[in-house]
């Protein structure tokens, strides 16, 4: 059932819009409302899915009305209505936001299908929300500990700017999660976030994967293709092992930073991005510098925010809950009933020396899902957790 509110502070119009937008479809619920006022009452007390409201009005204009409607509920959907005199500021309005305006007395046709496709979008923000919110959840930091806690509380001022941020720490414990938090709560969030692993691309190819090639540049470059970096325009890159990368790359990622523009494998042509850097490394990087692997230059561009997470060991107060989260996950992955820890349990895994840290706790956790009893009891973490 969709919601719909008519601000309209004309008898008749708002009479005839109510019934050829009810009679239209049995799924639409529609109110009406005489003025801006007690419309904007409305919505303060209920959700609708779509407004349709008047430009010109006594007590408060259509204008103002767009305006609170965008403070109070941004994402329902506006259609104004306008008289012969408001074509300018009926185009106004949708600089404003409103999605768009009928004219007085309402085409039917047009009416309608602007009904139908302003209900469409919200229903499709709706559903990107909830698909975003299922992304999110797979990068979700589980933890309260002070470490974690320091954690998030860092990325939650740094997150909004477009700082560029060096995450260190030991493999296993969970940099990518950083990472997506951290575009996840940017102005960038709705842009794409690029993750490139830089230990995983041949030194040979890493130019090509980041900046693109043109045709001929080399062999087996049939066409002309687009990198990395023009893929995240607008958005994130992410640039996880980073102290994998080879010195020519490192210089051309620089190159990047300074100037805001990259040029393609085999091309002289500079073509400018708009990209927030985001990088990731196990490898002490002041010890790369020192013996010649990793250019100060760069790592000073990059780490304008360091921050450095934590290994598994240091944060022990975690595991519980890291159990917690992995079992419900493993369940639902593998179609399994979760199983309970005994305290026991709980307790020698928090003792047990992670040096593998998060991504091996995964593991534990779910080799003793599988194999262990209908409670895991100390005697199944001995048994199985066993290295």
């Amino acid at each position: 059932m969709s919601k719909i509110l008519i601000i309209e502070d004309e008898d008749a119009i708002r009479r005839v819009l109510k019934r050829i937008i009810a009679d239209e479809n049995k799924a639409y619920l529609v109110e009406d409302v005489e003025d801006g006022i007690k419309g904007l009452e409305l919505v303060q007390a209920h959700d609708y899915d779509l407004i349709l409201c008047d430009i010109k009005m006594p007590k408060m204009d259509g204008v103002e009305v767009l305006e609170k409607l965008k403070e109070l509920k941004p994402e329902i959907p506006v259609i104004m209505i306008s008289g012969h005199g408001d074509l300018d500021t009926a185009v106004q309005t949708m600089r404003m936001g409103a999605y768009d305006y009928i004219s007085k007395p309402p085409d039917l046709n047009r009416l309608l299908n602007t009904v139908r496709n302003a209900l469409d979008q919200k229903q499709l923000i709706v559903e990107n929300k909830i698909l975003k919110k299922k992304v999110s959840k797979k990068y979700e930091m589980i933890g309260e500990s002070d470490p974690i806690t320091h954690i998030k509380q860092m990325i939650d001022k740094v997150a909004p700017t477009d700082a560029r941020v060096l995450i260190t720490g030991p493999n296993g414990t969970g940099k990518e999660l950083v990472a997506h938090r951290l575009h996840d709560l940017s102005e960038r969030s709705k842009a794409p976030m690029v993750e490139v692993n830089c230990a995983a691309i041949p030194s040979e190819l890493i130019e090509s994967e980041l900046f693109g090639h043109v045709k001929g540049s080399f062999t087996g470059a049939n066409k002309d293709r687009a990198g990395k970096f023009e893929a995240a325009n607008g958005g994130t890159i992410f640039l996880d092992e980073i102290g994998d990368m080879s010195l020519s790359a490192q210089a051309k990622v620089l190159r990047a930073l300074q100037e805001s523009k990259i040029s393609r494998v085999g091309s002289d042509k500079d073509i400018k991005v708009d990209v927030r850097v985001l990088a990731a490394t196990n490898k002490d990087l002041r010890k790369e510098i020192a013996e010649g692997r990793f250019r100060e230059d760069l790592y000073h561009r990059l780490a304008v925010i360091l921050i450095q997470v934590p290994a598994l060991n240091e944060r022990r107060d975690d595991v519980p809950m890291l159990i917690l989260h992995f079992t419900n996950v493993i369940a639902k992955e593998q179609g399994m009933t979760p199983k309970q820890f005994s305290k026991e349990a709980i307790e020698l895994l928090k003792e047990y020396n992670w040096t593998g840290n998060i991504r091996e706790l995964r593991n534990v956790v779910e080799r003793l899902l599988i194999l262990g009893e209908k409670e895991i009891s100390a005697t199944d973490v001995k048994m199985f957790a066993s290295k």
